[in-house]
């Protein structure tokens, strides 16, 4: 059984119990979710002829996946799988948007704040220095807000080429189609910095950080570019004889879905979902609105002279632990749980009435949707590779699946009648497998011994961590060398034989979440579900602000 035209589909009469009644009619509840794909190229062959030596080697479109954030930040740029993949071809050339910055990141790096109030409270925070800790957050918020707002950080990029690495973390597919620099630049002209006590947020982050992304793509008379048209000018690099690009990434649609955990709010979009003036009310694009903007990104990425194409599925976004599933399964078989909140609410302090919450039949709509999402863009490669085109279907959202601790693994029952056909639980590689205590979904937790869960999400709960970027590096790399691409050693020079594994040994050290982990996640937690349940201050917030 596989994806929206599988017999387990429910109808969408209100009054089937698996039904929300807020849920468009175009959104095919399924009970079993999408069978991955296994075979990037759909069983489809394709022989195309390679001349020329594209001058581009990757280049890549996406969100903050492709970015490279993580723990609440776009940080370690260096570190996204992009980088990674570059740095297992041997070529150096990859051009990414760097931010440096004393505080680690745009717009708060987590694992950051989580050492320095180690370094000041120990791993107890408690009752009894609540007035300090929140004293202590606050001015590093502050130092925070002042760098990226006044400081150094409002110095973006001025000249350059154009970057290869062109995602940028928080866009839709709206937004990659019709957003660039100049658009940035004036939002944050229009809305200065306000010293606002309270609200102690870097504003207009996410145009901060396009514009590091963005700011030097530009055509020869200085128009600034989205990141489909900058793609489309590197493409245009190659010569008469040869593609300006050899592989051409593209992840992107996750934020059409993703605002609906970060709000718990299920807002299905309506008219003006392509106004990008107006669109942000939405948090979950309907399938027939996801298929008529992913056929325009489409039309524009058959435009990019890249010789090879890998279009990426969109991972259930249900499946991030920042939405922990609240007591036990919904019922026997059931991969949901009654109700989602923040990590931090315990099952026993939960009030549905109270807390930020999706429901089990909001959550089970959410991924009945993105299965309809991931049926369209299988059928753009499949027609791709039937035109001839050399594109491939990169299963993220089956990786995902095969990854999620508490939906499948933890819960043999609820597995997907699909599962073991397809492999079963997701195989980390040896380096990773050997690490104790094991790598999960869960959101990760720590105390004074170390990491006590988790590890494959970092701690925003919603993004990969370090090694699970590397895990993405490595996948791409398998559709990569099937479609004949070439890797070098270091020196760029010297062909690799064989199969191309990610050096995860060098990559466990460079993630601190797991090799250096914080030791006080646990303790902060606490003090925030202490606060939560006392004052429903965060919650109330939360439900405020969106």
């Amino acid at each position: 059984m596989s994806g929206a035209s599988n017999s387990s589909n429910f109808s969408n009469s209100s009054n089937s119990k698996y039904h929300d009644p807020k849920t468009p009619s175009d959104v095919q509840i399924s009970f079993e979710a999408r069978k991955p794909i296994m075979d990037p190229t759909l069983g489809i062959t394709v022989n195309i002829s390679k001349e020329g030596k594209p001058p581009h080697r990757l280049v890549t479109i996406g969100d903050s996946l492709t970015h490279g954030f993580q723990s609440g930040a776009i940080h370690n740029t260096s570190l996204s799988y992009p980088a990674i993949i570059a740095k297992e071809m041997g070529w150096k050339e990859l051009r990414h948007p760097v931010y440096n910055s004393p505080h680690a990141g745009l717009p708060l790096n987590l694992e950051k704040l989580a050492n320095d109030l180690y370094k000041e409270f120990g791993d107890k925070i408690t009752w009894m220095n609540t007035i300090p800790v929140i004293l202590f957050i606050r001015q590093y918020l502050d130092r925070v807000e002042n760098y990226w707002e006044r400081g150094e950080g409002t110095k973006f990029p001025q000249e350059g080429k154009i970057n290869h690495n062109l995602a940028i973390y928080g866009w839709d597919i709206r937004n990659t189609l019709s957003r660039n620099a100049d658009i940035c630049l004036d939002v944050i002209a229009k809305n200065p910095p306000k010293n606002d006590w309270m609200r102690k947020v870097v504003e207009n982050h996410n145009e901060r950080a396009s514009c590091y992304v963005l700011n030097t793509a530009r055509d020869r008379n200085g128009n600034a570019l989205t990141p489909i048209q900058a793609a489309t000018l590197l493409g245009e690099e190659g010569g008469a004889d040869s593609e300006g690009i050899e592989t051409l990434i593209v992840m992107v649609g996750s934020n059409n879905a993703l605002g609906s955990i970060l709000t718990f709010n299920v807002s299905w979009s309506e008219e003006g979902y392509d106004d990008m003036s107006v669109n942000d009310k939405y948090t979950v694009w309907r399938p027939s609105h996801f298929k008529a903007e992913l056929d325009l990104l489409v039309a524009e990425v058959k435009k990019i002279r890249a010789r090879h194409v890998i279009l990426s599925t969109v991972p259930h976004i249900t499946i991030a632990p920042l939405a922990r599933g609240v007591g036990g399964k919904a019922r026997n078989h059931s991969r949901y749980f009654p109700y989602y909140s923040l990590p931090w609410i315990k099952d026993a302090d939960f009030n549905p009435d109270k807390h930020p919450r999706i429901t089990e039949n909001e959550a089970r709509a959410i991924d009945s949707a993105i299965d309809q999402y991931n049926e369209a863009i299988t059928e753009v490669v499949r027609q791709a590779r039937l035109e001839g085109k050399d594109w491939y279907l990169f299963e993220l959202c089956g990786l995902l699946d095969r990854s999620a601790s508490r939906r499948y693994i933890e819960d043999p029952d609820a597995r997907p009648d699909w599962w073991d056909e397809v492999g079963g639980e997701y195989k980390l590689p040896p380096v990773l497998s050997a690490i104790s205590p094991r790598l999960t979904s869960e959101f990760l937790l720590s105390e004074a011994q170390g990491r006590t869960q988790g590890g494959l999400f970092s701690l925003d709960g919603v993004h990969p961590s370090t090694i699970s970027y590397g895990v993405i590096a490595e996948e791409m790399i398998k559709i990569m060398q099937l479609a004949r691409v070439k890797f070098y050693e270091g020196d760029g020079k010297t062909e690799r034989k064989g199969e191309v594994k990610v050096d995860f040994e060098d990559l466990v050290q460079r993630d601190t979440l797991v090799s250096r982990t914080p030791r006080n996640v646990k303790t902060i937690l606490e003090f925030l579900g202490g606060i939560d349940k006392n004052f429903n201050f965060l919650s109330g917030m939360m439900k405020r602000n969106y």
